[in-house]
């Protein structure tokens, strides 16, 4: 019988804290959540693996240790309302539920949407809910949001998501280069969005964020 909550133990104090994330709100979050419910049944046994788990139809989820950091960069604090753009089953919806005001997870594809909401209820995670849109679009009605995160690769950012940032919001997203990326946290300052580079990471690119390629003879 695998020990769900031993290896929990083991992902945060092998992966997250070696990566320099030591703030007490991502470690207690991480231990709380129980990964293995977040993910394919037939990928449990490897849910806490260091490696992206592939949720099919070309997408993945996050390893914890990039979540973590990712969350780091933003500095997440207990007031914030949080946009999750590409939450998969619900996994980071779950982790922010528990250090953020509320989190509404965008979620385009239809069987990711529903067991994503079946997820975060079946665990009483009620201050997030799942919307099923399409991910470029955001989730406008429900804006400002104080954190945007883009779980997965993008090419570009559409002006309609970034506009959803309340002043003095962080946004974080991978930018994708050929194999290789990087993620990058923006602040709105001023209605002025800066970005800087906070470290490497890859994945797919998600739908609607590639860059659109010209018609050239």
């Amino acid at each position: 019988m695998v020990e769900f909550q031993t290896l929990r133990t083991m992902m945060v104090d092998t992966q997250v804290r070696p990566s320099d994330v030591t703030k007490f709100p991502i470690i207690s979050a991480m231990l709380d959540v129980p990964r293995e419910d977040f993910v394919p049944r037939a990928a449990q046994p490897v849910a806490y693996m260091d490696a992206p788990l592939n949720l099919g139809s070309g997408r993945e989820m996050m390893e914890a240790r990039v979540l973590a950091k990712v969350l780091d960069a933003l500095d997440i604090q207990r007031s914030d309302q949080v946009l999750i753009i590409g939450g998969g089953l619900g996994y980071s919806a779950a982790v922010l539920g528990h250090m953020a005001e509320s989190v509404v997870m965008v979620e385009e594809d239809a069987t990711l949407a529903s067991e994503a909401e079946s997820n975060l209820a079946q665990h009483e995670i009620d201050n997030a809910v799942v919307l099923q849109a399409p991910l470029m679009d955001g989730a406008a009605k429900a804006a400002p949001f104080d954190v945007i995160l883009i779980e997965g690769a993008v090419e570009t950012v559409p002006e309609a998501l970034t506009a959803q940032l309340a002043e003095g919001g962080r946004i974080a997203a991978v930018f994708a280069d050929g194999a290789h990326g990087e993620v990058r946290i923006g602040t709105l300052i001023d209605g002025h969005l800066g970005w800087r580079t906070s470290f490497n990471a890859s994945g797919p690119v998600l739908p609607g964020f590639s860059k659109s390629t010209g018609f050239v003879l």
